[in-house]
């Protein structure tokens, strides 16, 4: 029988879990859940924004200095500023990444950016040559990729890979795409770097998106705790974990530690679990 294949695990709780309304991570609650996250066995942590303010910063340098196994992850948007202050907020990680962000998708080239499809291209090599040298590893991330032109998302992520990408983000950021579609997007995408899925819940499929993306030979999931983030949230680790493990698919995530993680959020986060919430709700852990 042919073996699991092994799957990394993201955790973005801490950035953008932390864009869910009201969430607030200080420095030390985010060392914890780091810590937390940690025991868990995720592969990687997104510890924040550290463009955003002196505070998440601090946030996110604390989180570099207080853990060893995983990699630690800033965001940064594809101008030198951001990814030279990601690069000093992760100077202390055992291994870095940054993961530099930049849509691609018509609606936020001509609405937001104000940029030709070339322009994006250019943009793109120039922030990911400018980090190469600072960091471990370089993620890019085609925000709106699943609203992105397929010839053109085939473009820039050529482009990213020239430039000294790692890793492909292609999000579902607006909660979008179908399963169907989204799986479709990472069997057309030829690159030589490793396929990232981060999905949104907008319309409930966050995580049978990612699952559609493990199948399609995706090499990372990205996800929060309790599935929180931004309006609808994001894909729920735990969900995620535990039904990979039923298409064979490893991580090395303990699934024995995900309800003390998923209690250790809601309560630094104020957003109890629903009764039913899917593997950590009190309803299924009091079977």
């Amino acid at each position: 029988m042919e073996s699991p294949r092994r799957i990394e695990v993201l955790d973005t709780t801490l950035r953008d879990g932390e864009q869910a309304v009201g969430v607030v991570f200080n420095p030390d609650q985010k060392v914890e859940i780091a810590l937390a996250l940690e025991r868990l066995g995720v592969d990687v942590i997104e510890a924040g924004f550290p463009a955003a303010s002196a505070g998440e910063r601090a946030g996110v340098r604390s989180v570099a200095e207080g853990v060893r196994a995983p990699v630690v992850a800033a965001m940064a948007r594809a101008n030198e500023r951001d990814i030279d202050v990601a690069a000093e907020a992760l100077a202390s990680a055992g291994r870095s990444r940054v993961h530099v962000v930049l849509a691609t998708s018509r609606i936020h080239r001509v609405r937001k950016l104000r940029l030709t499809r070339s322009q994006v291209v250019e943009l793109a090599g120039r922030a990911l040559r400018h980090a190469r040298p600072m960091f471990d590893e370089i993620e890019f991330c085609c925000e709106d990729a699943s609203r992105t032109e397929p010839a053109f998302l085939a473009e820039v992520c050529a482009a990213a890979v020239d430039a000294g990408a790692d890793v492909l983000n292609l999000p579902d950021t607006v909660g979008y795409a179908v399963p169907e579609e989204y799986a479709l997007l990472f069997r057309t995408v030829r690159v030589r770097a490793r396929l990232s899925a981060h999905c949104h819940d907008d319309l409930g499929l966050a995580v049978a998106n990612t699952l559609a993306a493990a199948a399609a030979g995706a090499a990372q999931v990205e996800c929060t705790i309790n599935g929180i983030g931004e309006r609808a949230g994001n894909a729920a680790l735990e969900e995620v974990v535990s039904a990979l493990g039923l298409q064979r698919i490893r991580t090395g995530v303990d699934v024995a530690r995900l309800r003390e993680v998923s209690q250790l959020v809601a309560r630094l986060t104020g957003y109890p679990l629903a009764p039913h919430k899917a593997i950590v709700g009190p309803n299924v852990t009091r079977c």
